[in-house]
């Protein structure tokens, strides 16, 4: 990769966690982001603002796990690359802490295998289905281990307290899933999770007019 292409992808994560942090899909230094390189990953840096990140200070490992440059990785690295290595599709993981999946993650999922039901289309074909990690404290290696069992699966999981991991071709596509299933949260929030499911005809639809998997 051609170091105009890394800047970009710097760039891109820059822009797309003051973004994130602007609208309130993160607060404080929680969150982080990475961006796959032909020789290794780009990843925020542990403890920083998602909202004020330098170009310069996202920290660069090897494909080793090796760090080499930039401020300190986040400590979610491994969870990282075990998306990464189990899924060469995937360019870009982006994890939050957002209120309403944090919120649902407290007050109790639809269930273990799908957080949120399909209530509508394009949560059916922006992200999927979405399973639940039980609560480990954060960068605990057994979370990165289950999600090694799901890279290729699934578009992300919800971390109970934690929030949502998600990933995709780009940072910036992530970041749009990302969305699409906290806005879906809050929609299920507002309506007292009292909302009726898309049904199997209409789902049936979606999977043969867009490809959608669920």
């Amino acid at each position: 990769m051609s170091i105009n292409k890394e800047n970009q992808l710097r760039e891109e994560i820059c822009r797309t966690g003051a973004s994130l942090y602007q609208r309130g899909y993160t607060v404080g230094s929680a969150g982080n982001i990475s961006a796959r390189l032909d020789d290794g990953w780009l990843i925020t840096p542990t403890d920083a603002c998602l909202g004020y990140l330098d170009p310069a200070g996202i920290a660069k490992v090897d494909t080793a796990g090796n760090w080499v440059s930039g401020d300190k990785p986040s400590k979610t690295l491994a969870l990282h690359r075990m998306v990464y290595d189990n899924n060469p599709e995937m360019h870009a993981v982006v994890h939050t802490h957002s209120t309403y999946l944090v919120k649902l993650t407290i007050s109790g999922v639809w269930s273990p295998d799908d957080v949120l039901p399909p209530i509508t289309p394009y949560y059916v074909m922006k992200v999927g289905h979405i399973p639940f990690i039980a609560y480990r404290r954060p960068g605990d290696p057994q979370v990165a281990e289950q999600v090694k069992q799901l890279a290729c699966k699934v578009r992300g999981v919800l971390l109970e307290r934690l929030g949502p991991v998600v990933w995709e071709s780009s940072v910036s596509k992530a970041a749009y899933a990302l969305e699409e299933l906290e806005e879906t949260a809050m929609l299920w929030h507002l309506a007292g999770g009292n909302v009726a499911p898309l049904d199997d005809a209409a789902l049936t639809e979606l999977r043969e007019v867009f490809n959608a998997r669920w």
